[in-house]
């Protein structure tokens, strides 16, 4: 059962990334605009994207899954902090504190490592 567990986490955490980074690819401008307005330079949208998709990729198959894993937690933090500080407005709350608790999860996965069902998995039995 632990096996599964740890394989669905590390799907259930890295399709967020993935999803995310890809739909930012289809609403580049807007996107570029919401970061501008946020006081984060848009010329970083190419790194936010390459970061997202590669480290989503990376979680799912659990391919360096420690390295991923501390690059999305820091990346998940930074953006609670810039894009959702407003804590009058409930929902920029809930989105801070789903940021704060998918970092714990990283945290977790940096702590424990990918599990068996991963290619870090696969390395450390060869």
């Amino acid at each position: 059962m632990n096996k599964i567990s740890q394989l669905a986490a590390r799907i259930l955490l890295g399709q967020i990334f993935l999803i995310s980074g890809l739909q930012k690819i289809g609403g580049y401008e807007g996107t570029q605009g919401y970061m501008e307005a946020m006081g984060v330079p848009g010329m970083l949208l190419p790194l936010v994207i390459a970061l997202e998709v590669v480290g989503g990729l990376a979680i799912v198959a659990g391919w360096q899954t420690k390295l991923a894993s501390m690059a999305l937690a820091a990346f998940t933090l930074a953006a609670a902090m810039i894009f959702h500080n407003n804590f009058s407005d409930q929902i920029q709350m809930i989105m801070f504190m789903k940021n704060i608790a998918i970092t714990g999860g990283f945290m977790l996965l940096l702590a424990y490592g990918a599990g068996a069902y991963s290619i870090d998995g696969y390395r450390i039995k060869s």
